[in-house]
């Protein structure tokens, strides 16, 4: 293919990955399902539009994919929300995963008449359950917080765990004398190393983001990413578990209090979801789907038996720690979902060049397979079943997006005051604000205060206003006042005072003095001030240049004095058809009766 070609099939792709997402989430399955079709499809034993059959590429991808998976599975947990369920995630993610491993392995090798050390090791691929297929379930969904938290916390401790007994089995098998002692002496030293790294990585990513003057939030995440890096590749080094190292590095980051935390955690939630697309369409192409019909029905055997058996028989050992309800019990055994992580350990053996690897990796798609299918559009039913839902979502909310604060019609403004501002030293109430804007926030050394209208501004503060869309280009145009001043805002002009009463009038609106919702204009008189603005629907109060007020609302525009005015604000009240409307109408009332606004 020609550069421009290979640039045309990655965007293709991609948009077929949106589009993939948008439909398993309908569906209530993880898009893994649809991602691996389409790999399928265009594979050699589909359209042949890629020939593929690398597993050592495919096992790099995937390496490469779960360092990024990893550490936007630590970032977005937090360790606030782990700690609660540390030690039931612990029990499941180490004691589950090993329990599960060794019945599921003994049942493969009297199934298939394999070598005990084989059947272990195909036992311990499956082991693993998968934080993209859990998250992707636990997304929408109402299962109580708790369990949802737990197997957050598996989903992202055990890979590490699955991975060393993948790695010791083959060693067993590919070296004479090789034992469980060596296996369990490997296994604690990738453990205790991969740990040390990962949390003092993770400590010192997290300092240095305070610490160091960047001059762009561009710049974090190429840190985040290069401290990702750091941690798999200094545990790896040392003789650690890497991918253990690049998960409790995410968490401590994610969980310290960072500067442009938000734009860190979309960064790599963005280049978690195009790890996984990469990762689900390469394991695809690797699928033969002419051969998986001389292992369906052993596939199909060993996922019943480490759906019905080994996991729940797992869950229920390992909840002993953590005081789990049986009911919960239940819900945790049947909600193990496995996902591409046991896909790419299945490469390991094809490369290593264990006897019937190819045979490992196609068992092990259908058991994926199979377990996507059953158990993740069962796991919301049978939450409900076994009443372990509640009426909150089982993931927290994520913060307000800049980008869905646009789609509501606000913006957020970002303000550094520098020494020589006017503003600096000043309080908040004198910064002549307009009614629609306010400063949400201020960013004061590593410290955010909420602000009163008596909050002093200092030099070096970055405020954060947030405006309506009606009046940014009047909070922007303030800024300029904020650097040279002066603070005041210039008195209008206005007409002559008139020594007799202003005349009243109530008329349709008229399209020529613009949006009544923000208008130029009303009966023709300029506007010189919003005064209110009503939100729902289009209306606001404001006085006009002649020192009369108006009142605006979609059909009608009302002008006159205060007095003439309130009077209407009256009749309105009277006459509103909804809450709403009446609680407008008694809001522009109550501002012309205390002449908060003359």
């Amino acid at each position: 293919m020609s550069d421009a070609q290979l640039i045309l099939v990655a965007s293709g792709l991609l948009a077929a990955g949106v589009l993939a997402s948008l439909l398993a989430g309908r569906l209530r399955v993880p898009g893994l399902l649809l991602f691996l079709a389409v790999g399928m499809a265009i594979g050699t034993d589909g359209a042949g539009w890629i020939d593929f059959a690398d597993y050592e590429l495919a096992r790099t991808v995937g390496v490469v994919a779960l360092v990024l998976i990893l550490f936007e599975g630590g970032l977005a947990a937090g360790w606030d929300e782990i700690r609660p369920v540390l030690p039931g995630g612990l029990s499941l993610a180490i004691g589950g995963t090993i329990a599960t491993a060794l019945i599921t392995g003994f049942a493969a090798a009297w199934l298939l008449d394999l070598p005990l050390l084989q059947g272990l090791l195909l036992g311990s691929i499956v082991s693993t359950t998968d934080s993209a297929a859990v998250f992707s379930v636990l997304r929408g969904s109402s299962l109580r917080r708790r369990l949802a938290r737990t197997l957050e916390a598996e989903s992202g401790l055990n890979d590490p765990v699955a991975i060393l007994l993948v790695l010791g089995f083959i060693e067993w098998i590919r070296t004479p004398g090789y034992g469980i002692a060596d296996m369990a002496g490997l296994f604690a030293a990738q453990m205790v190393v991969g740990a040390l790294v990962g949390l003092a990585i993770g400590a010192v990513a997290a300092a240095g983001f305070r610490r160091l003057p960047v001059t762009t939030s561009a710049l974090y995440p190429v840190g985040s990413l290069a401290a990702a890096g750091l941690a798999f590749g200094v545990a790896d080094a040392a003789g650690g578990s890497g991918f253990l190292a690049v998960y409790l590095a995410g968490l401590v980051l994610g969980s310290g209090r960072i500067p442009a935390r938000a734009t860190v955690k979309d960064f790599h939630a963005g280049l978690a979801w195009i790890s996984q697309l990469a990762l689900f369409v390469t394991l695809g192409l690797l699928v033969f789907p002419s051969r998986l019909g001389d292992v369906a029905v052993e596939g199909l055997v060993l996922a019943a038996i480490l759906m019905l058996v080994a996991r729940p028989a797992a869950t229920f050992i390992a909840t002993r720690i953590g005081r789990y309800k049986p009911r919960e019990t239940a819900l945790l055994g049947w909600a193990g979902l496995r996902g591409a992580v046991p896909i790419v350990l299945a490469t390991f053996p094809v490369i290593d060049g264990v006897a019937q690897g190819e045979l490992f990796f196609d068992l092990v798609f259908l058991i994926v397979l199979t377990s996507t299918v059953f158990q993740a559009t069962t796991v919301e039913p049978l939450a409900r079943l076994l009443r372990v839902t509640s009426s909150e979502p089982a993931l927290e909310p994520g913060v307000a997006e800049v980008g869905t604060l646009r789609r509501l019609g606000g913006e957020l403004l970002e303000f550094p005051v520098s020494e020589s501002d006017v503003i600096a030293g000043q309080v908040i109430h004198g910064l002549a604000l307009p009614r629609e804007a306010i400063v949400s926030i201020i960013e004061r050394g590593d410290e955010p205060l909420l602000p009163r209208g008596s909050t002093r501004i200092e030099a070096g503060d970055r405020l954060y206003i947030l405006v309506r869309d009606v009046v940014r280009t009047d909070v922007e145009r303030l800024f300029e006042r904020w650097r040279k001043g002066p603070l005041a805002q210039p008195a209008p002009a206005t007409g002559p005072i008139r020594s007799h009463p202003a005349p009243f009038r109530v008329g349709p609106w008229d399209p020529a003095d613009g949006d009544p919702g923000n208008p130029r204009s009303v009966a023709g008189v300029p506007v010189v001030a919003l005064l209110r603005v009503r939100h729902s629907t289009p209306g606001v109060l404001a006085q006009l240049e002649d020192r009369r007020f108006a009142a605006t609302d979609p059909r009608i525009a009302a002008v006159g004095d205060s007095r003439h005015l309130f009077d209407y604000c009256r009749s309105r009240i009277q006459r509103a058809a909804t809450e709403e409307e009446q609680a407008w109408w008694q809001e522009v009332a109550g501002a012309i009766s205390q002449r908060s606004v003359l």
